[in-house]
């Protein structure tokens, strides 16, 4: 825990929102929450816990005081209309994605703490050959996961390797932009979803005549998005997107999924010829408990990927996924025995966050 209980009531004498953060980015927390009922809390290590030890639970007058010391007019507007607002929060110390939303007792607050530096894909020790990804000039690269597993990281790592490698016009599209790119070899625009344009599908069809070159779609979350994404990427754009999928099985059949059933053949033949890969990821916690590590299952298009995709058997993936090691390609079962064999997560975890779970219990021998 940050403090002791000795220090909770100088801790709850604060009215904003502020010293909250700051707690949570010297505990290496990657969330905050200041709800209702509740203790301040931070997520740590995938773990939700208290901040401090022994703290009184918040009430709905501390934070209603905290929300109305740091959000703007508008923003307060917006929660009386609509009951919620997203938004990046940005003081000096420090980018955060915050979320405030009234619910039965109250107003909850939740604040992603976001690494202001974008690291890049040796730092985040991204296999060498996804940079391959970011050399196509067309096409579509899926970043997938469950929320808090890091796509946005990992995306944010892909634009910054085009952004160093290559001289183009990178575009991205966020709710709400969290990292905050520094034109090198590329210039960069950065909307924001609301702040700056209505909705992706808006920014997406609005981006299509800026002249780019890379649009990074931070969410594909409807249809009319994903037919523009899907368009970009054949009309000589290179499209970065992610999706709540967990697999790149499931992922491929989630896209497909949201168009009407008779435009289902042709989108699949779409996908065939556009898809250059899917990155799927989840961070597990360590066996020694310092953190978390990156488990990747790693999806490439190739031609024997490009006909199941066009004849619609995606359920057939994973047997070219593991026959595929030489073109890059790795189930998240493999990569989850793999972290468990060299001790860097427990067995029981690896197995528990398994597809196929009695198969890896059998490979660790468990």
């Amino acid at each position: 825990m940050a403090n002791s209980s000795a220090d909770t009531e100088t801790v709850f004498a604060y009215d904003h929102v502020d010293p909250y953060l700051v707690a949570g980015q010297q505990g290496d927390a990657s969330d905050v929450h200041l709800g209702v009922s509740m203790p301040p809390l931070w997520r740590r290590y995938g773990r939700l816990e208290p901040i401090w030890s022994d703290a009184p639970a918040l009430t709905a007058v501390d934070t209603e005081r905290m929300a109305h010391a740091f959000l703007s007019e508008p923003q307060l507007a917006r929660i009386a209309e609509r009951g919620d607002v997203d938004f990046a929060y940005t003081p000096e110390f420090g980018r955060f994605r915050a979320s405030v939303v009234r619910q039965r007792l109250g107003l909850d607050l939740v604040f992603r703490i976001i690494n202001s530096r974008v690291r890049t894909m040796d730092e985040l020790e991204l296999p060498p050959h996804l940079k391959l990804l970011t050399q196509y000039h067309n096409g579509i690269v899926l970043v997938t996961g469950a929320v808090g597993s890091g796509k946005s990281t990992t995306l944010a790592s892909l634009v910054e390797e085009v952004n160093r490698t290559r001289h183009d016009h990178i575009i991205t599209l966020e709710d709400p932009i969290e990292y905050l790119f520094e034109p090198q070899g590329c210039h960069i625009t950065q909307r924001e979803v609301h702040a700056h344009t209505a909705s992706f599908a808006a920014a997406l069809r609005a981006s299509l005549r800026e002249d780019p070159d890379v649009i990074m779609v931070g969410e594909m979350r409807d249809l009319e998005t994903i037919q523009l994404a899907l368009t970009a990427a054949e009309t000589g754009h290179l499209v970065l997107g992610t999706l709540h999928t967990g697999s790149a099985a499931r992922t491929l059949d989630r896209v497909l999924d949201v168009f009407p059933t008779e435009q289902r053949g042709q989108i699949r033949v779409m996908l065939s010829e556009s898809l250059r890969g899917i990155v799927s990821q989840q961070l597990v916690p360590r066996a020694d408990g310092a953190g978390r590590v990156l488990a990747l299952e790693i999806l490439t298009n190739t031609p024997a990927v490009g006909n199941l995709i066009r004849d619609g058997k995606t359920f057939m993936l994973p047997g070219v996924m593991q026959t595929g090691k030489k073109q890059g390609m790795q189930l998240m079962d493999d990569a989850l025995v793999e972290l468990a064999r060299q001790g860097i997560v427990a067995a029981e975890e690896a197995v528990a966050r398994s597809e196929q779970r009695g198969v890896v219990r059998k490979s660790l021998g468990t």
